[in-house]
């Protein structure tokens, strides 16, 4: 029974072939990221080469001891199988758990590159680590734009491995007929494996930038939710009604008359609503009770009528003073010196 079990378990070249068809039928797929068919196609995809990741280290088929040349023709594509593994966790679908989708994909795309660097299968420089990350990014917080020359040299990168990367599709495209027909001979099919491991190399490097990037965003907008959540937690004061502030009552029936759809109030109800809700701040202002403010109140009403009484009696003796001058002419009863 032990020997019919381990035959029935697929080999090694089962499900890494089974695993890249999967991965190239998703990315050619017409139907939505997000559709039943695709998504299957994913979750059986990463399956499948979980479980040859598991028999590659059983078996110890790479060691970092040896060099890229020790290593056999037909093995070199099983060090694809961490970048396919990347691959395939990007296209997972799913906004709640999107953040622990990138950072396991950062993971396979970084053993991936981590195990080429080791090999030396192309000369490029291996990106940041998370701790290395977030070291970088905390120092450089402070900035508060990116070095021109950083940039430019970034975008230099990006072309370079761009036009690389189409000249090694071009170049596989070319080899690929005779390589899976079989009739490619040993150096040619060395050659063919080599030229993919190269490729994946700059598509990790591309992963891991986006995926820093993405990160980074949903961090920020996580944060943002969290402050915004806090801030709302808070009791808010309720907004003020607009109004008109007048001297005293009549003052206030005369311009709410004009603004109907604005509320009036008099200073002493101002003054009051304010005390009453603690709105009115306690240093340079003295308290009063109710009554004092009645007073205050009173008094300056009487002294705006004895003003306007002030105004009526001025007014009244000059008339009188006018009307006097009328029929008096200057000079009048001083006829001592004529004759």
């Amino acid at each position: 029974m032990a020997a019919e079990d381990e035959l029935q378990l697929p080999r090694l070249p089962e499900l890494f072939e089974t695993g890249k068809q999967l991965l190239d039928e998703v990315e050619v797929a017409t139907e939505p990221a997000g559709s039943r068919i695709v998504q299957e196609k994913v979750f059986k995809g990463l399956d499948l080469l979980e479980k040859a990741a598991e028999m590659l280290s059983q078996l110890d088929l790479f060691s970092r001891n040896e060099d890229l040349e020790e290593i056999a023709s037909t093995d070199l594509k099983y060090l694809l199988v961490p970048a396919f593994q990347g691959a395939l966790t990007m296209k997972q679908v799913n906004p709640s758990k999107r953040l622990d989708h990138l950072q396991r994909a950062r993971e396979h795309f970084m053993n991936y590159l981590t195990q080429c660097h080791c090999y030396h299968v192309a000369e490029f420089e291996l990106p940041k680590t998370k701790n290395n990350s977030a070291e970088n990014h905390t120092a450089n917080s402070s900035m508060a734009y990116p070095s021109l020359v950083a940039m430019a040299s970034q975008r230099q990168a990006k072309i370079k491995r761009y036009k690389q990367k189409k000249e090694l599709e071009h170049r596989l495209s070319a080899m690929k007929s005779a390589v899976e027909s079989g009739q490619a001979d040993d150096e040619r099919v060395r050659e063919y494996y080599h030229l993919h491991l190269q490729r994946w190399i700059d598509i990790s490097l591309e992963e891991i930038e986006s995926i820093d990037q993405e990160i980074k965003i949903l961090r920020e907008r996580d944060s943002s939710r969290e402050a915004s959540t806090s801030n709302s937690s808070r009791q808010e004061r309720s907004p003020v009604k607009p109004f008109i502030l007048t001297r005293n009552t009549a003052q206030a029936k005369v311009f709410g008359a004009g603004y109907p759809s604005l509320a009036t109030m008099t200073v002493s109800d101002w003054y009051e609503q304010h005390r009453k809700y603690g709105a009115l701040p306690d240093q340079g202002i003295a308290k009063a009770t109710p009554e004092e403010f009645r007073k205050a109140a009173q008094q300056q009403e009487e002294q705006e009528e004895k003003e306007e009484d002030d105004d009526e009696q001025t007014l009244h003796r000059a008339r009188e003073w006018d009307d006097w001058k009328d029929t008096h002419p200057r000079g009048y009863g001083n006829r001592q010196n004529m004759g």
